[in-house]
């Protein structure tokens, strides 16, 4: 882990490492992973302001067998799209509300559920091992707008997906923890279906992969690959050049 924060001497900081150092903690004796390091990075500051406090762990996983390992991308047009777990308002602190209340940072988080997340991990390595899937992607920073993003460059593949419903907006840009898209062949569907409910994971059909080069919400948007990768790719290219 490396947990960096600002000055320890503010009461308010102090209480924020606090709190990080025990949901760490709450987290490995619940997952069952041990700690081998890590360190704290303490004054850090801007202009005499603390920044916003920024825990980061990293985690060293094993696969048994490299063929079972499962990639980001959509692989396949026809492939169905599923949605493992549930999305709640999950806005607070989001890529979204950062974007669109111009940097705007307040509200509760959501709280991570470590219990769901053993089951989630559990369904993801069975299929992973029966070689049900065609490709994973976990929704994190932007939701799931983002991952869905993320599968169709991989390779190209486009995407159409009917949202579940609700807001449209929560649905797409939602943060709630615990959450994977997959793709599969239609002639496994059944059996993976059969796995999430095994493990209790909940799972929503979305759509299905395309060969055309677009991402489609049905009755929302339809957006060309071509100019979402240009956007994609902006930020980085545009720090650069200076």
């Amino acid at each position: 882990n490396c947990l960096n924060f600002g000055s320890p001497e503010d009461p308010d900081v102090m209480w924020q490492f606090e709190q990080a150092v025990t949901g760490l903690a709450d987290g490995c004796l619940q997952l069952g992973i041990p700690v081998t390091g890590g360190n704290v990075s303490f004054y850090n500051q801007t202009d005499g302001t603390n920044i916003i406090p920024t825990p980061v762990v990293g985690v060293l996983g094993v696969i048994d067998d490299v063929a079972d390992r499962i990639g980001i991308g959509f692989a396949h047009p026809g492939d169905a799209v599923f949605l493992l777990g549930e999305t709640s308002e999950h806005l607070s602190g989001s890529t979204w509300a950062d974007v669109i209340h111009d940097g705007h940072l307040g509200g509760m988080p959501p709280l991570p559920d470590f219990e769901h997340e053993q089951r989630l991990a559990r369904v993801l390595v069975a299929a992973s091992k029966e070689h049900l899937l065609s490709s994973a992607h976990d929704l994190a920073d932007g939701g799931l707008s983002q991952a869905l993003v993320e599968s169709c460059l991989r390779r190209g593949l486009g995407v159409a997906v009917t949202l579940p419903d609700g807001d449209p907006t929560v649905q797409l840009f939602s943060e709630s923890p615990g959450r994977v898209i997959v793709s599969l062949p239609g002639s496994v569907a059944a059996e993976f279906a059969g796995l999430c409910v095994e493990h209790g994971v909940p799972l929503q059909r979305l759509g299905e992969v395309t060969e055309l080069a677009e991402f489609e919400v049905v009755g929302q948007f339809a957006l060309p690959l071509d100019e979402i990768r240009s956007r994609w790719a902006a930020p980085l290219r545009e720090a650069m050049a200076h």
